[in-house]
């Protein structure tokens, strides 16, 4: 297989190639590479990127662990008399500890990941099932969202991925399902449920069904205050705030059944038709084209409900696909700037001890991470990023990233950044890079 091809494979199953990376697929074979990324618990952590996110001592943290650690931190607060102001810039300190860690988490392994597949699929569905990390208390909930809720489920069954963004104080939190109860219900989870994470906005859905799932997700919500440090997983059901009776929802009577009415509405969706084809759209749209062939969604979303939504076995027929391999696809996708910024510091190959600067460049470029603001997450196509605007600040990060200005490393090689993008360029392009070397 040609450089081409191969550097095309690598762009769409990782954040683009690293120094010596195309040679390293020629010699295992494309077919071994796809398949193993497919199975990310085949591929070993290295020791070293492993002792990186042991020092992260944040992210493993379960949402009642997370509470339990704020109040020890306030309680010694207290202890030396702090004020009210005192105890708040505690809690300050925590929350930024825990972004910066997160977000540390976060670029480590999209750059020394062996794991590439899984960090794409990280960034993909952390944006399909988007909750805003930056405001009140999911300021300490977003990263055990990222890490418990989408991190182990990114390869797997979409059904196991909806009800864990589901249960998620997070998720209650983001869409004010917490707030929802009988007399008074809140539509918003149940609304972007239905538009967003499954059926789409064209999925057949009415306002009676909105109205339907928001009754039956009454009751879902936060423990109380007192218990949210013993609660662990931070999900609680409170049978008292749940709407009573029978619910009609996509043509189905789902009975009074308490908690279990959620779980059986979450597999009607999750194995929905509509919902396999706006899955598959929004996948093939991701590796493929901003348009992706109509022929392509119908296989894909064939193989999603064959498969009971598994989602390794679409991504399968999808990488090994007559569309995924057509020059056209090629440099198809305009990068957003998260994938643009960390394609680049990947190319380079520096090592990375601090970054800040790079949360400083992506606020810049308009996709703060785990900034979005809105439920419907990042947009990833050229028409939501290509602009004159856009294309001077990526230039104005050429001088920082070529120096090794964001890293611990040397200035980089022409020569070696050619051969590590595959020497595919045009002959203006390579003219300018010979004359800059």
């Amino acid at each position: 297989m040609t450089d081409i091809k191969i550097l095309h494979l690598i762009n769409r199953l990782s954040f683009g190639p690293t120094p010596g990376q195309i040679e390293k697929i020629k010699n295992i074979g494309v077919e071994a590479y796809i398949q193993s990324q497919l199975q990310p618990d085949s591929i070993p952590y290295p020791k070293l990127l492993t002792k990186k996110l042991e020092y992260l001592d944040t992210l493993p943290l379960k949402p009642g662990e997370i509470i339990t650690e704020l109040q020890q931190l306030q309680q010694q607060g207290k202890e030396l008399k702090l004020d009210q102001r005192g105890l708040n810039r505690i809690k300050g300190r925590f929350e930024q500890k825990i972004f910066l860690q997160a977000t540390k988490g976060r670029f480590l392994r999209t750059l020394e990941s062996p794991r590439h597949l899984e960090e794409v699929m990280v960034d993909f569905w952390y944006n399909h099932f988007n909750v805003f990390g930056r405001q009140g208390l999911n300021r300490l909930y977003f990263s055990s969202y990222e890490q418990q809720a989408i991190r182990p489920h990114v390869l797997g069954k979409f059904r196991e991925l909806l009800g864990a963004t589901a249960h998620h104080p997070a998720m209650l939190i983001y869409l004010d399902n917490w707030r929802s109860h009988q007399g008074k219900i809140n539509e918003n989870y149940a609304r972007e449920l239905l538009e967003l994470h499954t059926l789409g906005v064209d999925g057949g859905y009415t306002q009676d069904d909105i109205i339907a799932l928001a009754k039956i997700f009454t009751g879902w919500g936060l423990p109380p205050n007192a218990k949210r440090a013993e609660d662990v997983d931070g999900f609680f059901f409170d049978e008292k705030r749940h709407e009573p009776g029978d619910k009609f929802f996509l043509g189905q009577t789902i009975k009074e059944n308490g908690i279990a009415e959620g779980e059986i509405a979450l597999d009607i969706l999750a194995n929905h038709p509509a919902t396999a084809k706006h899955i598959s759209y929004k996948l093939a749209q991701t590796f493929v084209l901003d348009q992706p062939p109509e022929s392509l969604v119908k296989t894909l979303a064939q193989i999603f409900l064959e498969s009971e939504g598994d989602i390794s076995e679409v991504l399968k027929t999808l990488f090994n696909s007559s569309e995924f391999w057509q020059v056209e696809t090629h440099n198809s996708k305009f990068k957003n700037p998260y994938h643009f910024v960390a394609s680049a510091m990947r190319a380079i190959g520096n090592e990375v001890d601090n970054f800040r600067p790079i949360n400083g460049i992506l606020d810049q470029l308009g996709m703060p991470l785990y900034g979005c603001v809105t439920p419907d997450g990042y947009k990833n196509t050229k028409e939501a990023w290509l602009s004159s605007d856009t294309m001077i600040r990526r230039s104005s990060l050429a001088v920082p990233l070529s120096g090794g200005l964001l890293g611990r490393g040397k200035p980089i090689s022409a020569e070696k950044l050619m051969a590590t993008l595959g020497n595919n360029f045009s002959a203006q392009t390579r003219a300018v890079i010979e004359n800059s070397s």
